[in-house]
């Protein structure tokens, strides 16, 4: 199987990070559907972790035409975004949508799985 994960890394602040993501990606035809912040929610529990943020992200186009091609990729939807801060660094990360089709052999995903990865790791670089 090839590299789960397609990744980046910025010199831009965590904050500065999130906020670009949260805007571009509507303008690139995606909707936000959720932001969680994982840091907020382990520290209710008394958890510290560095800033982490889960973007999960959609195209309602490239979602229809994937249900009707194998129903079974609603298991791998929405899309995720990771935006975390590790020593004052930050990274994005996405779980590439091309691996969708290795999961599902003979779904016809690969064409459209790469398309969805073209665009989001599009947005990625734009805000990096």
């Amino acid at each position: 199987m090839k590299e789960m994960a397609y990744r980046r890394e910025t010199a831009k602040p965590f904050e500065q990070v999130t906020s670009e993501l949260e805007k571009l990606t509507p303008a690139r035809g995606f909707r936000v559907l959720a932001i969680h912040d994982t840091k907020a929610t382990l520290a209710e529990k008394g958890f510290e972790i560095e800033p982490l943020k889960i973007f999960e992200v959609c195209n309602a186009g490239f979602a229809y035409k994937a249900l009707g091609k194998n129903i079974d990729t609603a298991l791998f939807m929405p899309c995720k975004i990771v935006v975390r801060s590790e020593k004052g660094k930050t990274y994005l990360a996405l779980m590439k949508p091309s691996l969708i089709a290795e999961f599902l052999p003979g779904s016809g995903l690969e064409e459209l799985a790469g398309e969805v990865e073209k665009q989001i790791i599009g947005i990625m670089n734009e805000v990096a």
